[in-house]
């Protein structure tokens, strides 16, 4: 008997299996994809308007797909006679107990009630929403927008921007993407390139302001009335290395994170969102599309993104904005001491200078005093410093932790008005 079948002796003659045709050979992993184009140059200096400091080109693709997987055989139909043969070595089981369970289980069943199977539903491709709870919420954001992010280009270079007021014509982007220009030429989500005219700019917050005459615009909506969250979505929608309406997408990664300006420093918002040379003064955005940060530098040994980005903080681009556009001055606390980081790994910002008619002064705050705190906020360096100053408004009192040659203490100190440089 040949034990590879089912049917007692003497056997039918085997039935070769039909020769089926051969698989299609897969695509070659030495040609599919084709090989990428080098990676775009970088669009000019840091003083044209790229995101600080200018990085390499993009990063290299990922290497191609491997061969498809290898198919499995589709299992072969038993025939009739090989299931009248199960059946039959069933029945020959069904001696005493096991009988008894096999006839409860297959002879003595009541009569039964036809079921009728209800259809599953057709899977379809879910829609994207331009709103909350989107199915795809980054495409949301970016069809929502996508069309009041600009492209603004300078003599020396380029950098990104977006419309917040439509009807004057207003576009907010990063101060070193002017970089003292007056005239600069916009290029409009639709493709349209128009003249612009620097309003103005202030180097302290790094925001600047362009205005352009063109109908059609869309406004940006600013997310002025709510806490950004560490861990909410964030996406970035900018020109990176002149490429106009790319979009990404991170998280928040930290809030209130000190960063220099080219005019001081101020807390920003740090994010993992890939922000690039070009990246400067673009949106980021909540999952709503609301504006909540100027795309403004990254921290990078390489130069290029290695997902630490900073955006300043929509409130404060559109206080300074706004001063700007009216011809106010940009108006600071200000505290009247020269400070700089310790050198003996204590953090804090250590005292080297205090003015005789500031501030500081008149509260008692003394050359060699360490401010570890400014109200609840610890102070780490220098930087932290300013940034937590020049963020207050002038008139605001505050409350500065001092250890004054080891002997902890307070002073509370009525910030005054940042002369105008």
């Amino acid at each position: 008997m040949d034990p590879t079948r089912w049917s007692p002796p003497p056997p039918p003659p085997a039935e070769p299996a039909p020769a089926g045709p051969p698989d299609p050979p897969g695509p070659s992993t030495a040609s599919w994809p084709p090989p990428p184009s080098g990676p775009p140059p970088l669009w000019g200096p840091t003083a044209g308007g790229g995101t600080r400091p200018l990085g390499p080109g993009l990063p290299p693709p990922p290497p191609p797909p491997g061969p498809p997987p290898e198919r499995l055989p589709s299992p072969r139909r038993p025939r009739g006679w090989a299931v009248a043969l199960v059946m039959a070595l069933l029945g020959a089981l069904a001696v005493g107990g096991t009988g008894v369970a096999i006839g409860q289980a297959l002879g003595d069943q009541p009569e039964r009630t036809a079921v009728t199977a209800t259809p599953v539903a057709e899977e379809t491709t879910p829609t994207v929403p331009g709103a909350a709870g989107a199915e795809e919420p980054v495409a949301a954001v970016a069809a929502t927008l996508g069309p009041a992010v600009v492209q603004i280009e300078t003599g020396q270079g380029l950098g990104s921007g977006f419309v917040y007021d439509a009807g004057a014509g207003l576009v907010m982007t990063a101060a070193h993407v002017v970089d003292g220009a007056s005239q600069v030429t916009v290029r409009l989500a639709d493709g349209r390139s128009v003249d612009g005219t620097v309003v103005g700019a202030d180097d302290g917050s790094d925001v600047a302001v362009v205005q352009v005459e063109a109908d059609g615009l869309t406004a940006a909506a600013l997310a002025l009335d709510g806490p950004v969250e560490v861990g909410q979505l964030a996406v970035a929608i900018g020109s990176p290395f002149g490429l106009d309406q790319t979009v990404t997408s991170g998280v928040v990664s930290a809030v209130g994170r000190t960063v220099e300006t080219p005019g001081g420093a101020i807390p920003m918002i740090q994010t993992d969102a890939p922000i690039n040379p070009g990246n400067s003064g673009g949106a980021l955005a909540d999952r709503q599309g609301r504006v909540i940060g100027v795309n403004d530098s990254i921290a990078s040994e390489s130069g290029g993104n290695v997902g630490v980005g900073f955006a300043v903080p929509i409130a404060t681009a559109k206080e300074v904005a706004d001063a700007l556009v009216a011809g106010e001055p940009i108006t600071n606390g200000y505290l009247g001491v020269g400070a700089a980081d310790p050198t003996d790994g204590r953090t804090g910002a250590l005292v080297q200078q205090v003015e005789g008619d500031g501030p500081a002064a008149a509260a008692g705050v003394e050359v060699g005093d360490l401010v570890t705190r400014l109200d609840d906020t610890p102070v780490e360096s220098a930087a932290d410093l300013v940034a937590g100053v020049r963020s207050r408004a002038p008139g605001t009192e505050v409350t500065l932790g001092i250890d004054r040659r080891g002997q902890a203490s307070e002073v509370t100190v009525a910030l005054g008005e940042a002369p105008v440089r």
